[in-house]
């Protein structure tokens, strides 16, 4: 008998890893996996596409973890391996079609002022609600090497749509792939796209659900601790972590509730040092991040300087960790301005703002961290050990690293409604422990009429408790791409730009949607050591917009999006070879985008405008206006036209009937 199957014998339990799951579409024939260690090292340039320039998808690995009445980890359990057998299920599913319209996150208290009818069904005049959840049967899979389980026999409204598959890989670990990031209207004729997230008679391919598995070991029987998958849209910046990730929430939520400790010991290399570099590694994505964070900026947090004061804990060096914290938002304090850290939308953000929520703020747990430093009570020596490889790490830390990388890669604001998940997901009902989803079983959705108002949505037997396939996307914007679209920087009404006006700042999630972005062919100049110091800064210094090749009308720009989101570039890691370290040692920049060139600050500036009214809404009416918004800022200002986009934006409107 192996050392290993020695151990089994003491397994009193076993659980999925991840706990959450994240896959992400693609339309390559191609997939990989996603990252299974908050450590991982960037992947080669090139690699998110195969060699037809077609997006990956990314898949969700998952496996199962032995542990003894104590809560150790006693190993990994592998089909085939140490007499054990695992059988596999899980269940996608995309119910965004019959669920309700997204306005705001219904757990804020702005919601409560908003009218009934943004609470509405999404189709509301289809009578068969059931007819728009594409709910494909659940699948099981076993063995080494397998594949075949596919999720292709749900429909939306009589059209059939893809949503996944299941796979394992050599040594019997489920893999989740989902779908391949088509959407479409299922009318005739096709629905025009409107809006950011609530566009009706469309579907996606989306979806999420339940993983479970049946293990045995020997002759003994286990039921896995569940697990979920959640399929989102690809990830344009992936080497780019949110100022706040979806860990940083859910953690939060779990030590804030007691089911998790708050560090025992707070060092600097693992708990300050990491989240100022994610305000450093937003100069990629973001030009205002650069200005103020990036390299040789006032608050360059890669700095050996900036980081060898920050990280001691002598006293001299209090008033320089205090202007840190200081600059972070505090609602009271702040309200609604736009200035404090992080430089990102929140849950309430509106193009007229009436609530302190317009702009996000760290987690409680972030900010009690951030205390404990300023005061000096931080361990200024003791340094992290990376774990770039999962299957090299210790035993112990295993099923945690696979949990939190996971989640490391998702957002968690603005919840508006966001990337991956939104704002139910910050519930405790929704969990059976920390980082695990509570399932539903059985029976069909429960039905909360035809408007579902912060209040249903809170109550003891609103949605927000056991969830069934599908329940966690289907708060999501359809089809993705419109959202995808939409989360740029700098929404402002025409009359309030002017000298002090930002285009980079605030932005909407631009770790995953990127707003300006180095573009490769510059990075190639700055990586030329034979060009003048003069044209490799300037190089550097250029930004495009990511965005830049969508229509400037808002609306046409939403159609683009579906039809070329394949095209566009993704943001890269660079190694900077040239060796004089005038730059930094890793640059990232933009793939090259598979769309004719365009002048690279199209769409820089966003300019919302008011909504058509009844009497008149026709294309004609809207055109007009967004040219008058168009003439009104290249008036008061210097951007050029081709820099400027218009258009009524109902994500950043949520309060237009109310007052």
């Amino acid at each position: 008998m192996s050392t290993l199957e020695n151990a089994m014998t003491d397994v009193a339990y076993v659980k999925i890893h991840p706990a959450i799951g994240i896959a992400r579409v693609g339309n390559s024939d191609k997939f990989f996996y996603g990252p299974e260690s908050p450590d991982e090292p960037p992947m080669t340039p090139g690699f998110s596409k195969d060699g037809s320039a077609a997006v990956k998808r990314q898949a969700a690995r998952f496996r199962v973890y032995g542990y003894d009445e104590n809560g150790n980890v006693l190993g990994e359990v592998k089909h085939g391996q140490d007499g054990a057998t695992v059988t596999w299920t899980a269940q996608l599913a995309n119910k965004k079609a019959a669920w309700y319209k997204f306005s705001l996150a219904l757990d804020i208290p702005d919601a409560k002022d908003l009218p009934d009818e943004q609470f509405a069904r999404r189709n509301a005049d289809i009578a068969d609600r059931g007819a728009l959840k594409n709910t494909p049967s659940a699948q099981s899979i076993t063995g080494l090497g397998r594949s075949g389980k596919v999720f292709d026999k749900g429909t939306v409204d009589g059209t059939a749509v893809y949503l996944g598959e299941l796979r394992t890989d050599e040594a019997g670990r489920l893999v989740v792939l989902g779908g391949k990031g088509h959407s479409d209207s299922f009318t005739d004729p096709k629905t025009a796209l409107t809006t950011f997230g609530n566009n009706e008679g469309w579907y996606d391919d989306i979806s999420d659900g339940p993983v479970t598995a049946e293990v045995k070991i020997g002759d003994k029987p286990f039921e896995a601790k569940l697990a979920w998958v959640v399929v989102g849209p690809p990830n344009y910046a992936p080497d780019v972590k949110g100022i706040v990730t979806l860990h940083d929430l859910l953690y939060d939520l779990f030590v804030r509730n007691g089911d998790l400790p708050f560090p025992a010991k707070v060092t600097f290399d693992e708990h300050i040092k990491p989240l100022l570099l994610r305000f450093t590694g937003h100069q990629w994505v973001n030009e205002g991040f650069a200005a103020e964070f990036g390299w040789r900026a006032p608050n360059d947090f890669t700095s050996p300087q900036v980081l060898a004061t920050l990280g001691s804990g002598k006293p001299q060096y209090r008033d320089l960790r205090q202007r840190v914290y200081y600059s972070m938002r505090n609602y009271k304090r702040d309200g609604v301005s736009p200035l404090p850290w992080p430089w990102l939308y929140g849950d309430a953000m509106s193009s007229r703002p009436k609530s302190p929520l317009q702009h996000g703020v760290l987690t409680q747990t972030q900010e009690k961290l951030l205390e404990l430093w300023v005061e000096g009570k931080f361990d200024d020596t003791t340094l992290r050990t990376p774990r770039p490889e999962l299957d090299k790490a210790p035993l112990a830390l295993q099923p945690g690293l696979l949990d939190r990388a996971a989640l490391d890669y998702c957002l968690a604001d603005a919840f508006h409604p966001g990337c991956e998940v939104t704002w139910p997901v910050r519930h405790l009902t929704l969990y059976q422990e920390p980082f695990r989803i509570l399932h539903r079983t059985g029976g069909q959705d429960p039905d909360y009429g035809p408007y579902l108002t912060p209040d249903k949505a809170l109550a003891d037997d609103g949605p927000l408790h056991a969830q069934g396939p599908g329940d966690l996307t289907r708060w999501m914007g359809i089809p993705w791409q419109t959202d995808t679209a939409s989360c740029r920087s700098g929404y402002e009404l025409a009359a309030n730009i002017g000298p002090r006006y930002s285009p980079y700042l605030p932005s909407f999630w631009p770790a995953r949607v990127p707003n300006q972005v180095l573009k490769e062919e510059d990075f190639d100049v700055v990586n030329d050591e034979n060009g003048t110091d003069d044209q490799r800064e300037q190089a550097f210094a250029r930004r495009a917009v990511w965005h830049r090749f969508l229509d400037r009308d808002k609306l046409k720009g939403l159609q683009n999006m579906v039809d070329w989101w394949a095209k566009f570039g993704i943001v890269e890691t660079h190694p900077y070879t040239a060796g004089d370290k005038k730059f930094p040692d890793h640059i990232l920049a933009e793939s090259t985008p598979g769309l004719p060139q365009v002048n690279d600050r199209r769409n820089l500036v966003n300019v919302h405008v008011p909504e058509a009214g009844p009497a008149a809404p026709d294309a004609a009416w809207r055109t007009d206006v967004n040219q008058q918004a168009v003439d009104e800022v290249t008036r008061n200002t210097e951007f050029d036209p081709e820099e400027i986009s218009a258009g009524y934006i109902a994500n950043v409107d949520p309060f237009r009937d109310s007052g």
